[in-house]
């Protein structure tokens, strides 16, 4: 059977509810929706870390943060370490990598990867961390980075794409390849080159219902991705200032589908659609305005439910919606049953890719959220989210745990964690948390005190 071709397109910080083939209808995405129309979209993919590094672990090493070492922005997947790539490597694959990689160190560029993991890569010239600026210079000595907003050569999304596109042209065409695409976009600064940044009307953006709460959780409120960093209650324009910046958000996200369309195009014309896997999914969500927040983190279900669309050509009907539940850390290995590849190393998800190409959900949603740099630890569930806190960024303790009712409270604005009628499903829940993190051997230190095993 002739191996296909692996294209992975994977955006930061996107919001599942943005593309149209998840509900939206503020800015348009055919391209990434084509994925979705002609292949198939997942309703239950997850991570259980919504910060970049830690998440970007997991989907990379199938292992959870605490294992692979990148438990927080900053620290390094560890060198023992081994991912989907090196599977598809040692499979016969041409692997290459493009594009923001925030595994290695905050200074990471160039060369100085080379100390680190690559994780089965080989082709990584253009694996650097961008420190989310806005263009891409290539010069004599490699690639310059800018924080000015470049033009459609130079700006880092359409520059990504380019590059994505000559990887494809220059592969080693007696071999599969792998190819990642990691655009850093749409995170933060909130800007977009033009005609992007002028295409949304701040003055028509929907702001969340959640956006107006008075009293939310003392974590959600004081910590460092708190409300009152971004939107405290009383500030001058605060509906005026999360609408400009949601413009230029959904401008990038535009821009993104676009760029999208471009690889996608490069397949047709190609020959290459019909024997090319192309996944297009996201590290974690945005708030956008939930809960008066902006960013990651926190404990809200939103931005740890992510987007997942794939084109499986000759493995799935076209146009399904799968209930599949899938974590991130199942990723890599569901990645090769799909590419009929064997995966050799230990990992901690599982290989879901009979179930999705027979439509099947086998397996219920119980996503167990991992701490990053502070204990707080959770576990969601079709029916509920339970998530404790403790020391917060600030160095602040915080003390309002939280139980949400995910069927009659879908925006997580009542916390039922107090009322007695709910106490059994607390226990329940606080004891199936307790089993994960003893089974996964989480440190200690890492979790709150009502989650220690």
């Amino acid at each position: 059977m002739e191996q296909k071709n692996v294209l992975i397109i994977y955006t930061d910080q996107l919001r599942r509810d943005v593309l149209g083939c998840y509900g939206g209808h503020e800015v348009l995405t055919p391209h990434i929706d084509s994925i979705a129309e002609e292949g198939l979209a997942l309703d239950e993919f997850y991570t259980p870390s919504a910060v970049c590094t830690p998440s970007r672990g997991c989907f990379m090493t199938g292992r959870y943060p605490h294992a692979n070492g990148a438990y927080r922005n900053g620290v390094p997947v560890g060198m023992q370490e081994h991912g989907f790539a090196e599977a598809l490597h040692l499979a016969g694959y041409q692997t290459g990598y493009i594009g923001k990689w925030h595994l290695a160190d905050h200074k990471e560029s160039g060369d100085l990867l080379g100390e680190y993991n690559p994780l089965g890569f080989e082709d990584w010239k253009d694996k650097v961390e961008f420190g989310h600026c806005k263009s891409v210079i290539r010069t004599q000595d490699g690639i310059r980075p800018e924080r000015c907003v470049g033009d459609e050569r130079t700006y880092t999304t359409d520059w990504l794409a380019d590059e994505a596109v000559s990887f494809m042209e220059q592969r080693q065409k007696e071999k599969p390849f792998l190819l990642m695409v990691s655009i850093p976009d749409p995170h933060q600064p909130h800007e977009v080159r033009a005609p992007y940044d002028t295409m949304f009307d701040p003055k028509r953006m929907e702001i969340p219902e959640s956006f107006y709460d008075r009293e939310i959780p003392d974590w959600a409120e004081r910590d460092t991705w708190g409300r009152n960093h971004y939107f405290p209650l009383g500030i001058f324009e605060r509906e005026g200032h999360l609408a400009r910046l949601k413009a230029q958000y959904l401008g990038s996200v535009k821009c993104i589908d676009d760029n999208v369309g471009k690889m996608l195009y490069y397949l047709k014309i190609n020959g290459l659609w019909d024997n090319t896997i192309v996944i297009f999914t996201t590290d974690h969500g945005e708030y956008m305005g939930e809960h008066g927040l902006l960013e990651k983190n926190n404990l809200y279900e939103s931005v740890y439910h992510l987007p997942l669309v794939m084109h499986l050509p000759g493995k799935a009907e076209t146009g399904v919606r799968s209930s599949t539940y899938l974590d991130v850390v199942d990723f890599g290995v569901t990645l090769s049953g799909l590419a009929g590849i064997d995966y050799p190393f230990a990992v901690h998800g599982t290989d879901k890719s009979e179930d999705l190409l027979k439509g099947e959900a086998h397996y219920q949603r119980e996503l167990y959220i991992h701490p990053s740099d502070v204990p707080r630890a959770g576990i969601l569930t079709e029916d509920y989210e339970l998530a404790y806190v403790g020391r917060g960024n600030t160095g602040e303790i915080f003390h309002d745990h939280v139980l949400f009712d995910m069927k009659r409270d879908p925006l997580q604005r009542r916390n039922l964690y107090q009322e007695e009628e709910y106490q059994a499903v607390v226990e329940e829940l606080t004891r199936k948390m307790k089993e994960h993190h003893r089974k996964y051997r989480t440190p200690k230190r890492f979790l709150p005190r009502e989650v220690w095993y």
